[in-house]
């Protein structure tokens, strides 16, 4: 009689060797408990003591039950993607603070007066920022006609044009320094300017639009050109191919190719001026009703607005405070809404691909 070996039976789950998926929120919320119990002992609770306790022991628990049952190695793997997302977790504390006491605070004017009033003859309660408002949006948007026409054409010298030569090499230098050039400069410059150009001490909303668009400027340039740069080679080399000039081919091929995020860019370097304040102030001025004249005059905008309301409060205090926040409140939604559009428009003129 022969003897039949039978080999060991292989196991039977696929899961073996593996961390039931309980594992982990039973350990956050264990965790969780642990670090608030061990704030109430240690003599009252504190949100950010606990959490800290809480991340602690949840780190040191993952890592021990999963280099006990899968390995040092996926212990190692489970302890980093955990500071991952503890770091992730950490930088999204501010936004929200700042996200949730700004709308809290601000709706408490979040009315049709301050949409519609201006601070004309306004002291203590009542009034609006329809003038800020009307500001803000014609300062920032004549700034953004002159800033993404000049940006996206220097981009487009950079990248298409001026390879290798020295007058690309010394552009891209003073827009490197143009980044990093503070805001209060931008404006002592547009207000030096305005008064060469027309007389000491003028001020306008043309002006804050000019000190904007310093700032505004080297944001698109570095934007745009490095998104151009992105754009295969193959389609210019295919478009010349076929005989289509240089001219043609950047206007037809690779802008259209990299408008999604050149619109992207454009948006984010909105967001970089539509909150500036010490420009404005230098070359823009306060006013408290609304300045039909672009070019001469002050002009209020939102950043104004909010520190003018916070800084010179009178009584009641709480009236100035509480137009300050929902001014704040105001421009948070105009740069979401201008997000919002800004995304839109990139994927309606986005190229299609045949994966669509």
């Amino acid at each position: 009689m022969t003897a039949t070996l039978t080999p060991p039976r292989a196991s039977s789950s696929l899961t073996a060797g593996q961390l039931p998926r309980w594992t982990t929120p039973l350990l956050v919320a264990a965790a969780a408990v642990v670090g608030i119990v061990a704030t109430l002992l240690l003599g009252g609770f504190n949100a950010g003591l606990a959490a800290f306790f809480a991340f602690v022991l949840y780190q040191v628990a993952i890592f021990v039950a999963s280099a006990s049952v899968e390995g040092t190695r996926k212990g190692f793997d489970r302890l980093m993607y955990g500071f991952v997302v503890g770091a992730f977790l950490l930088a999204l504390v501010p936004l929200a603070w700042l996200a949730f006491t700004t709308l809290l605070a601000g709706l408490n004017r979040f009315d049709g007066q301050f949409f519609t009033w201006s601070m004309r003859n306004i002291v203590g309660e009542g009034g609006g920022a329809i003038h800020a408002i009307y500001g803000t949006l014609a300062v920032t948007g004549v700034a953004t006609l002159i800033s993404v026409p000049i940006g996206l054409l220097t981009a487009v010298y950079l990248s298409e044009y001026g390879q290798g030569k020295a007058l690309a090499r010394g552009i891209t230098f003073f827009v490197d320094v143009m980044t990093g050039v503070p805001s209060i400069v931008a404006g002592l410059f547009a207000y030096a300017l305005m008064g060469l150009v027309f007389r000491p001490g003028f001020v306008s909303g043309f002006a804050g639009s000019i000190a904007l668009s310093v700032l505004m400027i080297p944001v698109v340039v570095r934007s745009s050109e490095e998104l151009l740069r992105i754009v295969p080679n193959e389609l210019r080399e295919a478009s010349y191919a076929l005989g289509v000039p240089k001219w043609r081919t950047i206007l037809k091929i690779v802008i259209p190719t990299a408008i999604s995020g050149i619109v992207s860019g454009v948006i984010l370097a909105i967001a970089r001026i539509i909150g500036e304040t010490a420009p404005l102030m230098i070359a823009s001025g306060f006013t408290q009703s609304i300045n039909n004249n672009f070019f001469d005059g002050p002009m209020m905008t939102l950043p104004t607005f909010v520190y003018g309301q916070y800084a010179y409060r009178s009584l009641p205090h709480e009236a100035y405070v509480d137009r300050a926040w929902a001014g704040a409140l105001t421009l948070i939604l105009i740069v979401m809404s201008l997000n919002l559009i800004g995304r839109i428009i990139a994927k309606r003129f986005a190229p299609k691909t045949s994966g669509r």
